[in-house]
C-alpha cells in the first residue's frame, strides 16, 4: 500500500513533465491563441490518445484507476515516450511491461572492446542473450579457441559446445554446465518467442544436437549468474575459473563475462598459457567465421 501511494504522485509528476515538452506543432495541431500551457493540454492528450478527458485527468492526478497496456501505449505514443520512458510509465502505473521484439546486438563499440582487452590476462567475452560471441580478448581466445573448437567456425558458444565432441569439449563437467547454459538461454527466449531469428536458431541447434533438443524440452529456466567452471586446455591441463556476468549500459540483453582463476593452480596455468602465445582466432578472422556460420543455414 505504501509503495502504491508513493508511485501515484510520481506517476502524476512524470506525466505532467512529459506532456509539457510536447508542443501542438509536434502532433500536427495549431497552437491557437491565449495558450498558457507550455505543452499539450490534458484534453488534447486525451483526444489524441482516444481516451476520456476525465479518465486521463485522473491518471495524471495519480488517482487509483485501472489502466490497460493498450491505453498506456496510446498515451505513450501521444507523449512521444521512448522505450525507457514507456517502461517507466508502466511501472509507475503498476502494469506489467512487455517489450516488443528487438533485434539483438551483433557488434560492440571500441569502448567495450577496450574494456575487455584491459582485462587481459584474464579471459573476457561479450555475449548477447543468445550466446552469440560479439567480442573477445586475447586471453579468451587462447583459452577457448583451441583447434577443436575453432574448427566449428560458428560465432556462438552454445553451437560450439554442442557441436564439438565430448572428449574435445573445453568444459570438464559438460553434463552439469550445458544444462545451466540452456536454462539461461530459455530465460531470454521468453522475450523473443515467435521471432524468426530465435526460432530458426533453436530449430537448427535442436536438429544438430539431440542432447540440446533434450535439454530444451525440459523447460528449465535460470538467469545468468556467477559460476565456478572447470576448463581443460590441451597445452596446460585443467583450470578452475570463476565466471562473472556484467551488464552493459545501452546494450540490452548483452553482457561481459569475465573469468578469473579460482585457485593458485589455475592462476599459474593461465599465466603459462598466456606467456609468449599468439591468439588462435585473431579478430581479423571474424568475417571468415561469420561466412562459415552462414553456410550452415
Amino acid at each position: 500500500m505504501v509503495t502504491t501511494q508513493r508511485r501515484r504522485p510520481e506517476l502524476a509528476a512524470f506525466l505532467r513533465t512529459r506532456r509539457a515538452r510536447v508542443t501542438p506543432a509536434d502532433v500536427g495541431m495549431a497552437p491557437g491563441f491565449r495558450r498558457r500551457t507550455p505543452g499539450l493540454r490534458r484534453e488534447e492528450v486525451a483526444q489524441l490518445s482516444g481516451v476520456g478527458v476525465t479518465w486521463y485527468t485522473w491518471l495524471e492526478q495519480g488517482r487509483p484507476i485501472n489502466a490497460s497496456p493498450q491505453v498506456l501505449d496510446a498515451v505513450a505514443r501521444t507523449l512521444r515516450l521512448d522505450r525507457p520512458e514507456r517502461e517507466h510509465l508502466y511501472h509507475l502505473a503498476e502494469v506489467p511491461y512487455e517489450s516488443g521484439p528487438e533485434s539483438l546486438a551483433q557488434t560492440v563499440g571500441p569502448e567495450i572492446q577496450n574494456i575487455i582487452d584491459a582485462l587481459d590476462p584474464h579471459p573476457a567475452v561479450v555475449y548477447n542473450s543468445r550466446f552469440d560471441v560479439l567480442a573477445t580478448n586475447p586471453a579468451y581466445r587462447d583459452l577457448f579457441m583451441v583447434p577443436a573448437t575453432a574448427l566449428i567456425g560458428v560465432p556462438n558458444v552454445l553451437w560450439t559446445l554442442f557441436a564439438v565432441s565430448e572428449a574435445a569439449c573445453p568444459l570438464v563437467y559438460r553434463d552439469r554446465e550445458l544444462p545451466l547454459m540452456v536454462a539461461t538461454l530459455r530465460s531470454a527466449y521468453g522475450r523473443h518467442v515467435g521471432e524468426p531469428a530465435w526460432e530458426d536458431f533453436i530449430r537448427r541447434l535442436s536438429a544438430m544436437s539431440p542432447y540440446f533438443a533434450e535439454l530444451w524440452a525440459s523447460g528449465e529456466v535460470i538467469p545468468p549468474g556467477p559460476r565456478v567452471k572447470t576448463f581443460r586446455h590441451p597445452a596446460v591441463g585443467e583450470m578452475r575459473m570463476t565466471a562473472v556476468s556484467l551488464s552493459i549500459d545501452g546494450m540490452p540483453e548483452c553482457r561481459i563475462v569475465a573469468y578469473s582463476p579460482d585457485d593458485e593452480v589455475a592462476r599459474e596455468r593461465v599465466a603459462l598459457l598466456r606467456k609468449g602465445r599468439e591468439p588462435l582466432w585473431p579478430p581479423s578472422d571474424a568475417m571468415e567465421v561469420k561466412a562459415l556460420w552462414a553456410r550452415t543455414s
